[in-house]
């Protein structure tokens, strides 16, 4: 191999391997860039004229971004060839099932008045609720078996577990498109979902890749 090809592949890795080992903080920061944003807007009184309508679908929002990047970090992963960008997953998991858990309680309280006949019934009554209520309890399931104590206890099982991030996917999207008909008002929602679409075809794809892989070695043994 040439000299100046292996020099700028070693500074490809030494590059990504910086930003996979050093990033971390920062994307922790980033994460509770919309929890600062909003106090700083409550501080100024800049949270629009409706404003539980405004944090309700902001918090809402800001989950569905969280997820998004939440699946993103395998792609980069595969991408740079650095295991270390696993570590970001866990963290931009919680933040996900935290704003998720912020939307949640702003319909509960803001909504519902926190009376549990009153939910039951939204549940009941509103299909798309049901579809978020159904993603929420998903992403609850995650988060508290997120730790390393229940990857040991779950054992081969864990990876299974968490594979429902890809339903929970599905759902957000259905919930959000959902709530979206009512005023027919698809732009936004779409991007979300074509975002969501290329990113479990890419894991699709590499599934394919991996079987297709594991059968060639099975027929050369």
């Amino acid at each position: 191999m040439p000299e100046w090809i292996s020099k700028r592949i070693f500074n490809q890795q030494s590059f990504w391997a910086n930003v996979a080992a050093k990033g971390k903080p920062a994307l922790f920061i980033l994460g509770l860039y919309p929890l600062a944003r909003w106090f700083w807007l409550g501080w100024h009184d800049q949270l629009t004229a409706n404003p539980i309508e405004f944090l309700s679908r902001s918090s809402g929002t800001w989950a569905l971004v969280c997820l998004l990047i939440t699946l993103c970090i395998s792609p980069l992963r595969q991408m740079t060839g650095h295991s270390a960008f696993i570590r970001w997953r866990r963290m931009c998991g919680l933040f996900t099932f935290f704003y998720a858990l912020l939307h949640a309680l702003a319909w509960a309280w803001w909504d519902q008045g926190f009376f549990l006949s009153a939910m039951v019934q939204d549940i009941i009554k509103r299909p798309f609720i049901a579809v978020g209520f159904a993603a929420f309890l998903g992403l609850a399931i995650l988060a508290f078996t997120s730790t390393h104590r229940s990857m040991r206890v779950l054992g081969r099982h864990w990876q299974r577990l968490h594979r429902l991030v890809y339903v929970i996917a599905i759902a957000v999207i259905v919930h959000y498109w959902w709530h979206k008909a009512g005023k027919n008002d698809f732009a936004t929602v779409s991007i979300y979902a074509v975002i969501t679409l290329f990113l479990l075809g890419w894991r699709v794809q590499h599934w394919r890749l991996r079987r297709l892989e594991t059968k060639t070695k099975q027929a050369y043994r």
